[in-house]
């Protein structure tokens, strides 16, 4: 199984480009400050814009530059089931350890559409799979049934949940039998999903504050709920700023306070506003993470 604190990597821009040397510096960023697994090229690692060619460079160098000392779950979604089929393929041929798939967007396939485009590229890979799940994007909503089906075929592992249903996880794990991982997609409502049943978080908060996210995530493992709680409360104001604007603009301004990385996004992402900035840094000092 995967557990606790994953965190949904953003991907840093520079003069147009990738920045290669700060992505590679966030990825011992995380090794050392206690994430437990990274997810590059997601929604927050701004996949939607990112050319084949560079989605494929991101994945290549955060498995490299990770050298096995966390386990790589890089994304591979696509509405185009032979786009996602060619990104699982590179990112198994990488060495990553899984993939993260979502479907839906734009086709508004049925239950039985979102089954099939997933065993599609299921049935292509070795590696493991994680079912992304988030209907306020992918506009379709995989229903516990389609997960029960989609977790009994051999390499599908887990489920990145972002549909802020907090009964969601105990409807699957009804149906779901032997070991399956559970990861809330939402920061605000994990410690609640862990409560619920779940095993951990892929975070976008983690990029900036991954010690309190990973401190977070271990309480809860620990069934210390009253710690988790507490963590929570001292690191809601960030989340509500990160998100204050469409993200990841929020995430990576932030990343920038912190010299991680230029704040640089992608159309149609723009940088976030002066109220936004200010309500970040805040929330930034009050963790003194700045």
């Amino acid at each position: 199984m995967y557990y606790g604190s994953y965190v949904a990597l953003i991907t840093p821009f520079q003069q147009g480009k990738v920045d290669e040397t700060a992505l590679r510096k966030l990825v011992d960023f995380h090794v050392e400050s206690g994430t437990q697994g990274l997810v590059p090229v997601g929604t927050t690692g701004e996949a939607s814009t990112l050319s084949s060619a560079e989605h494929k460079r991101v994945v290549d160098i955060v498995v490299e530059q990770c050298a096995g000392r966390l386990p790589v779950i890089a994304g591979a979604g696509s509405n185009n089931p032979t786009e996602a089929l060619e990104y699982a393929r590179h990112a198994q041929h990488a060495g990553a350890d899984a993939v993260l798939c979502v479907a839906g967007y734009y086709n508004r396939p049925s239950q039985e559409g979102l089954y099939q485009h997933f065993k599609y590229i299921h049935d292509s890979i070795e590696i493991g799979m994680i079912i992304y799940n988030i209907p306020p994007r992918a506009i379709v909503d995989v229903l516990p049934q389609t997960m029960q089906r989609l977790a009994s075929l051999e390499r599908v592992v887990g489920v990145k949940d972002a549909t802020a249903d907090l009964a969601r996880v105990s409807f699957e794990q009804q149906l779901i039998e032997g070991q399956f991982s559970y990861f809330s997609g939402e920061d605000m409502t994990a410690v609640g999903y862990n409560a619920m049943g779940g095993s951990g978080c892929i975070s976008v908060t983690a990029n900036v504050a991954p010690r309190h996210c990973a401190q977070l995530q271990q309480a809860c493992r620990n069934g210390d709920y009253n710690l988790a709680q507490k963590l929570q409360q001292q690191l809601l104001p960030l989340h509500q700023a990160l998100f204050l604007e469409p993200s990841p603009a929020g995430v990576k301004y932030a990343a920038s306070l912190i010299g991680l990385c230029d704040a640089n996004v992608r159309l149609p992402i723009v940088d976030v506003c002066e109220q936004s900035k200010k309500a970040i840094r805040q929330a930034l000092f009050s963790l003194q993470l700045i």
